[in-house]
């Protein structure tokens, strides 16, 4: 996972992902990076903010590679969605209930 929310890596490490918080366009474009050179990773989690951060270089990704697969989720910072939405979302995702 690649997000701009530590709250949101704590989380979902508690669910066994790892990732890397990043605060810049950069740090996220060379986390990026890592990620495509790794052939064992498979899934790829991006906040929904730092996806919109970030969408010149994600979109072209989403198009043309079939791994990793791209995913957006939502982090608590995520507007318009219920208060246990994240958590719903894991569930419904990936079958892990927190």
């Amino acid at each position: 996972m690649i997000t701009d929310s530590a709250d949101t890596l704590v989380g979902l490490r508690l669910a066994g992902i790892e990732g890397v918080v990043t605060r810049t366009a950069a740090e996220a474009y060379t986390a990026l990076d890592e990620v495509l050179r790794d052939p064992e990773i498979g899934i790829l989690l991006v906040t929904e903010r730092l996806a919109r951060e970030c969408e010149s270089r994600l979109a072209p990704l989403k198009m043309t590679i079939s791994t990793p697969l791209v995913i957006e989720i939502p982090d608590r910072h995520s507007t318009g969605r219920s208060a246990d939405s994240i958590t719903r979302y894991i569930r419904e995702a990936i079958g892990v209930k927190l």
